[in-house]
């Protein structure tokens, strides 16, 4: 099960997408031409792969560990460094949902 906040990380991206609710997973969806490689990274680090099928409905897949606060910092620093808009050495998380709220703002 997704804990929201989460953000969806694109294949080949550095661009995070924050999503607070499975609404905002769903608008998301409708504007978006996914890649089996986009994943979510949830409130908790749980990284999943997302499938919608014909009736609007996702399932999610587990995939691999974990991500630490430090792996989210870096892709947080990333997607940052592409906006060009804040120091990157300023960019730390003592958590994982410390980092997902961070892209809330």
């Amino acid at each position: 099960m997704v804990n929201y906040p989460c953000i969806l990380k694109l294949y080949g991206d550095d661009e995070l997408i924050y999503l607070s609710s499975k609404t905002d997973l769903s608008s998301e969806f409708e504007s978006l031409i996914c890649h089996d490689e986009d994943y979510l990274i949830d409130s908790t680090g749980q990284t999943y792969q997302v499938h919608q099928n014909n009736t609007n409905e996702f399932t999610f897949l587990k995939i691999g560990l974990p991500v630490s606060a430090q792996t989210l910092t870096e892709l947080i620093q990333a997607h940052e460094f592409s906006q060009a808009q804040v120091c990157l050495t300023k960019i730390q998380f003592k958590s994982v949902t410390e980092a997902i709220n961070s892209l809330a703002l």
